[in-house]
């Protein structure tokens, strides 16, 4: 782990999903808020109903993170790690490595 970093633990957007508050980070979201989430450590949230359209996820961390159905096709996910996450039914963008 040693490139994750606590940036986003500043971040209230961050604060939301981490405490399960999905909603209300969506409604931030729409509302024209933009997360900070590059760095992030998501180790076994629950993101499910999260609206990830084009966040920026570059080096989060999603070990056991429950992702299942979420949309990331327009999310950016380079160099994050997906070990061991829950990803049913999940959309991942077109250049994702499956290796």
């Amino acid at each position: 782990m040693g490139d994750i970093k606590a940036s986003a633990s500043d971040s209230s957007m961050y604060v939301l999903l981490i405490e399960g508050k999905i909603a209300e980070f969506n409604q931030r979201k729409a509302a024209g808020e933009t997360p900070e989430l590059q760095n992030s450590d998501f180790r076994g949230a629950d993101l499910r109903n999260m609206d990830a359209q084009g966040v920026d996820f570059t080096k989060a961390y999603f070990r056991g993170a429950d992702l299942r159905g979420l949309d990331l096709r327009q999310s950016d996910l380079h160099g994050a790690s997906l070990a061991q996450a829950h990803i049913s039914g999940a959309f991942f963008p077109e250049e994702l490595n499956a290796h």
